[in-house]
């Protein structure tokens, strides 16, 4: 059969039903989804290197023998760290693996087998090391004058040259195996080289070009990421191009109420306050609805924001709902708001899971009436009894909390409301434009006069004792501490007995505090009920396994310990950090790590120590984590990249935003018969829904 880009692999010649289904296994089914399998590195066989002659960061080919195979426990948990110490005439190294690439992969090694490395070189305590490098045995026809070959992801009955061999098949067979989907004009004006050019030299690299093959910064690299790019951005300018083509309500240029809760506040706003409030104003005044996200590090001020931004909506008539995580910040905002906006007259009602029929009969009577002009709540908000009159404003606390349903049902609430994001988890602006694109984004980076610094230590478990007698310290001063767990699989067993021991042990160590314990099964309520315990002094020491909620506020609580803050990453201590140091009185971070973590962890959490500001903080951990473990595998909105790296891509990204919005700006319905593939491409990739914005 004659194949197309459609053919099931399994009918490639030579691949068969068998080895289709470990191609399936690993995503690739058809011969489209095979030719965009790209190398993952290069092996370039003309520089022969001996392991002498080995420098930190090189990617390097050579051929070794196999000394011996080790593995050994990584630290407390069950999981092993490989070894496989290799040798030339020049000397040894060792390749280390931190997880199996397949089941039985170290069985093939045996002392004294001939095998190739390919990988790059990691300066690991001053000594070099190989961090997961390609271990090949030698094939006997190998070719030399094939400079430059490409390495892909193996597995089990799947090398790199099997794979590169039926990628060349494929590309032979098929007339034309990567049809030009992007306008003429664009790859002209970008001096891209075509997407069939890119992917064959992809396959098939020019020998002498193996560094920039390497650095991911070859002329087909480059066109490549730029596509992967380009279709997000034009995903998310077509939705935002639906949401800007809606017709809102244009709030009045009236700031009475406003101008009289910045006078009465005992401080002055921040520029960056003002600055968010200012992109605000101009959105809920333009007629079109506002979808905006307000970025704002620990204690930056953003609730305050939301709360001028309630006013404006309530000074035009609307009533405004917000919505956040957990009954505690709800009755946190609802006290704030009573204290701050209700002297002006603004009408506040609470409505979580704990309030009582009687008192939602009558919310629900004052909602319809328009006698309730700020409805603070829970997810208890979406019930369908809960209905406005004139629903003008949305703000949600921590959108990631919350699904799109959920604010899809908010939204039918009202007609076309505005809607304002808040978040307290700095997130990268190059991320947020990707993750967050549809959304205008605020960021609010500077923090309120008089904030004193957190004090923060990075300790070892030896500082255990000290850590522990210096938060008993505080607490005789009349502060109160925070000590937190990470929530830690099972299997590992450092869970919630372990951290119930340790609260048991403090108890009995200081019997003069007063220890509250939380923990992952207690229910929600009961959560709730230790949590406002704590806000009100009847606990001192507050011993956690779960994180304890953002934005929560005990401002007598000056110490935070973490236990095992090698488990957390950096903006998730960040986050716990932020609990703390929201009072007048001088506050402590202490972080504990385990005995047994390398040198990268421990310089990692270090980092923590030379600064207190959340950006840095996030921009610190996407380089060294990278974006799809920074924003966690559930974070939708991200997608999984073949190649694109949104650290090192950075500006690729940017040029692949600013084309996809001038496209759009200039045919907002892709009506133009050029711009037809990419109607197309679009609905392939991201279903209907992506053009409901285009029409």
């Amino acid at each position: 059969m004659a194949l197309r880009l459609e053919t099931e692999i399994q009918y490639i010649k030579g691949v068969g039903p068998k080895l289709g289904a470990l191609f399936n296994r690993h995503g690739l089914k058809t011969v489209q989804n095979l030719l965009q399998n790209y190398p993952r590195a290069y092996e370039d066989r003309r520089a022969a290197r001996n392991i002498a002659n080995l420098k930190p960061d090189d990617v390097v080919s050579l051929k070794a023998f196999v000394v011996n195979v080790a593995s050994y426990a990584m630290g407390r948990s069950t999981r092993k760290i490989y070894d496989v110490l290799i040798r030339d005439s020049s000397g040894q190294i060792r390749c280390k693996f931190f997880r199996t690439p397949y089941r039985g992969y170290f069985e093939r090694f045996k002392p004294g087998q001939e095998v190739r490395i390919v990988g790059t070189v990691t300066n690991y305590r001053g000594r070099l090391e190989f961090h997961h490098p390609e271990i090949k045995d030698i094939e006997p026809e190998e070719d030399i004058s094939d400079a430059l070959i490409p390495i892909y992801v193996e597995t089990e009955g799947l090398n790199s040259s099997k794979i590169s061999k039926l990628i060349q098949f494929a590309q032979n067979e098929i007339k034309e195996w990567a049809p030009e989907v992007l306008p003429k004009e664009l790859v002209t004006k970008l001096n891209f080289i075509s997407y069939q050019e890119a992917l064959s030299r992809i396959h098939h690299p020019e020998p002498d070009l193996g560094n920039l093959y390497n650095e991911f910064k070859s002329e087909a690299h480059r066109r490549l990421i730029f596509e992967e790019f380009f279709w997000l951005e034009m995903y998310l300018a077509s939705k935002r191009s639906g949401l800007k083509q809606e017709k809102g309500f244009a709030f009045k240029n009236d700031e009475k109420a406003i101008e009289q809760l910045k006078t009465a506040l005992p401080f002055k706003l921040t520029g960056a306050q003002l600055r968010a409030f200012a992109e605000i104003k101009k959105d809920l005044e333009s007629g079109r609805p506002m979808n905006r996200l307000v970025q704002g590090d620990v204690g930056s001020g953003k609730t305050l924001v939301s709360f001028l931004s309630a006013l404006k909506a309530i000074e035009s008539e609307f009533q405004v709902c917000l919505m956040a995580p957990t009954e505690i910040l709800a009755e946190q905002h609802f006290k704030n708001a009573e204290k701050l906006l209700s002297p002006l007259g603004i009408r506040c009602a609470l409505l979580t899971g704990k309030t009582k029929l009687k008192d939602r009969k009558e919310i629900a009577e004052k909602l319809i009436s328009g006698e309730t002009d700020f409805l603070i709540g829970t997810h208890a908000l979406i019930e369908d009894w809960v209905q406005f009159k004139n629903l003008g404003l949305v703000i949600i606390d921590e959108q990631h909390r919350f699904g799109v349903a959920q604010r899809g049902i908010l939204k039918n609430k009202g007609t076309s409301p505005h809607f304002l994001i808040m978040t307290a988890t700095p997130i990268p602006r190059t991320l947020a434009m990707t993750v967050y694109g549809d959304l205008d984004v605020s960021i609010i980076d500077e923090m309120p006069a008089g904030r004193t610094p957190i004090q923060t230590r990075v300790v070892t478990e030896s500082k255990h004792e000290k850590a522990v007698q210096f938060m008993a310290e505080q607490v005789a001063k009349g502060r109160q501490a925070y000590i937190v767990y990470p929530l830690v699989e099972e299997s590992e067993k450092i869970d919630l007995k372990n951290a119930t021991e340790e609260f048991e042990k403090l108890k009995a160590q200081f019997p003069k505090i007063r220890f509250g314990l939380l923990h992952g099964k207690m229910k929600g309520s009961e959560k709730d009920e230790v949590m406002t315990q704590f806000r009100a002094h009847q606990i001192d020491a507050l011993v956690s396994t779960t994180v304890i909620e953002v934005g929560v506020d005990v401002p007598n609580a000056t110490v935070m310990v973490i236990e095992h803050a090698e488990r957390f990453g950096l903006s998730q201590l960040h986050q716990l950090r932020g609990r703390v140091g929201r009072g007048e009185h001088k506050s402590f971070c202490v972080m504990i790590m385990g005995y047994a973590v390398s040198q990268e962890t421990r310089e990692r959490v270090e980092f923590m120590e030379k600064t207190n500001d959340g950006f840095k903080v996030a921009e610190f951990d996407l380089q060294i984590r990278g974006p799809g473990e920074f924003m966690g595998s559930k974070q939708s909105g991200l997608p999984g990249f073949k190649m694109a790296n949104l650290v090192r891509d950075v500006e690729l990204l940017k040029v692949a935003r600013d084309a996809a919005f001038d496209i759009l700006a200039h045919d907002p319905k892709l009506s133009k018969k050029e711009h037809a593939p990419l109607r197309e491409e679009i609905l392939k990739s991201y279903g209907p829904q992506a053009l409901a914005g285009v029409g």
